[in-house]
């Protein structure tokens, strides 16, 4: 079962919550107010590759270089 974010627009908490994915987006209460104001958030995660050698690079999520895909060069944003 996957672990969702959700944001609350009343008191603007973020939580966690572990939910089968048909229910990812059905209404859920705020953890902290108990209101029904609330969205799924998009979270940002890590992706990391072994290469040939042995060594581990970060392919995705925390690269040292674009922040929107993670890579160490990117043609879109141009870092």
């Amino acid at each position: 079962m996957p672990i969702y974010e959700y944001h609350c627009d009343d008191c603007e908490v973020k939580f966690d919550v572990l939910r089968t994915m048909s229910q990812a987006d059905d209404p859920i209460a705020c953890v902290q107010c108990e209101g029904m104001n609330t969205h799924r958030a998009l979270s940002l995660f890590a992706a990391v590759s072994k290469g040939r050698g042995g060594e581990t690079r970060s392919v995705a999520g925390t690269g040292s270089g674009c922040s929107s895909c993670g890579a160490t060069g990117c043609a879109t944003c141009g870092h």
